[in-house]
């Protein structure tokens, strides 16, 4: 005797339910603190290189200034 319709959509649903908690799982493992860590570091080497490009801009500034004072 096969089962019910409804059987068949409840088992339908247990099942889409448990790969969508393993899709998740999955996606958190990978893209859960590590992935905060690496954005981070990716955030801290953006503000370093701005950092540079402010300091090698005051320079200029400054021999600039010191050659129009000579």
């Amino acid at each position: 005797m096969p089962p019910s319709e409804g059987k068949q959509i409840l088992g339908s649903l247990l099942v889409a339910l448990a790969i969508a908690a393993v899709a998740v799982a999955v996606v958190t493992a990978h893209f859960g603190p590590t992935s905060s860590a690496e954005l981070e570091a990716k955030e801290e080497r953006i503000d370093q290189r701005i950092d540079a490009r402010e300091e090698r801009r005051e320079a200029v500034e400054e021999r600039r200034e010191d050659q129009r004072g000579e």
